[in-house]
């Protein structure tokens, strides 16, 4: 797995930590606690196997994944006041797009969705915007090209 770092907010991380912890307590009671399919029914694959198998090898690659987030995190905080002029993670911004007012929330890839109104840092309007000020125009490169004006820049991270 790649060593990439994921920007969570405590809440998130507090929830992933929980199913990590979940997983990882059934993974051990489905290991220990039961008895695994005999592998061959007469002379072929025993299908209670196979799908045994599939379930241990999805359960314990989640695990994985979750492991690795919690490994290569970094909580969302509020930057210091001298630089909550600037769009980072956790920016609450306000833009207007062609007349039009847009606001959302600048968050990590984990937490993004489009539809509440957060967008991920990696996207392409949230890598547009990541460093920019209040007043600033800015283009979203795409095949129409779309231009993001600044209009304010909010921090509520608790």
């Amino acid at each position: 797995m790649e060593d990439k770092l994921f920007y969570i907010t405590k809440e998130k991380f507090q929830e992933l930590k929980k199913e990590y912890a979940e997983l990882v307590d059934f993974e051990q009671k489905k290991s220990l606690g039961q008895e695994a399919p005999k592998v061959l029914e007469s002379e072929d694959l025993n299908p209670e196997f196979v799908s045994f198998q599939e379930d241990i090898d999805f359960l314990r690659s989640r695990i994985d994944e979750l492991r690795n987030v919690l490994d290569h995190h970094e909580l969302i905080k509020n930057p210091a006041k001298d630089k909550q002029g600037v769009v980072a993670v956790g920016a609450k911004v306000r833009v207007d797009v062609g007349g039009q007012k847009d606001e959302f929330v600048v968050v990590g890839t984990l937490e993004a969705n489009p539809a509440l109104g957060k967008i991920s840092n990696e996207s392409p309007v949230g890598r547009a915007l990541m460093g920019h000020k209040i007043g600033d125009e800015v283009i979203v490169p795409s095949p129409v090209e779309m231009r993001y004006k600044i209009k304010n820049i909010k921090y509520e991270i608790s």
